[in-house]
């Protein structure tokens, strides 16, 4: 069995955003040689998120949204977290959106549906953080 690790940086100019990480993911996979096996992707922060979705702007407009009713960035002052910080609401929406994905890899290629995509989410941004990509399989 072959096992591959690489870490993918991201860092983004504004507090929240929503990056199609698939091309680099597919990059990794073409470098592990794994033609059957598993991908895992899981965010190295505790305010960040991968997750799978559509890549369509209105939904991720719609995302933004809806996470911002659930856990409204202001007024900080309505969480615990945040004496002396500001990215309580970060925390949630990360785990709202989730820490990882596992993705089936099949012939040599990320086995997701027509429309699935897999999404680095930053929610407290404008810093370097990282997203693990393992793959094993043979």
């Amino acid at each position: 069995m072959k096992s591959y690790r690489k870490e993918l940086w991201f860092q983004t100019p504004t507090r929240r955003a929503f990056i199609n990480m698939t091309p680099q993911v597919e990059e990794c996979l073409h470098e592990s040689g794994v033609r059957e096996g598993l991908v895992l992707c899981n965010a190295m922060h505790i305010t960040a998120s991968v997750f799978i979705n559509d890549d369509e702007h209105g939904l991720h407009l719609d995302y933004e949204v809806w996470l911002e009713k659930l856990a409204p960035h202001e007024p900080v002052t309505q969480y615990r977290h945040n004496v002396g910080e500001d990215n309580a609401d970060a925390h949630m929406k990360r785990q709202i959106m989730g820490r990882e994905v596992v993705v089936a890899v099949t012939e040599g290629k990320l086995d997701l549906g027509t429309w699935e995509r897999i999404f680095y989410g930053e929610f407290d941004g404008r810093r370097r953080k990282r997203v693990l990509v393992k793959i094993i399989g043979e």
